[in-house]
């Protein structure tokens, strides 16, 4: 019996994720060394920015720009 027989049915997530996947290897050449650092790269980018957005709402609500949910 084929071992393909077990698999699960793929979902149609995972074929978004396969073809972004796809494309960001194809964007470094090929090379799954350069695929990876890129990706590194602009995860480290995204975690900046999140913390510089995070930062900029804290100081935001300390000086009452927002005001919290009461419910």
């Amino acid at each position: 019996m084929p071992a393909e027989s077990h698999a699960t049915p793929r979902q149609p997530e995972d074929a978004a994720l396969d073809e972004a996947v796809d494309q960001a290897i194809a964007a470094c050449g090929g090379d799954l060394r350069a695929t990876i650092r890129a990706l590194i790269v602009a995860n480290d980018y995204l975690e900046t920015e999140v913390t510089e957005l995070m930062k900029a709402v804290s100081h935001a609500y300390t000086r009452g720009r927002f005001h919290s949910y009461s419910g």
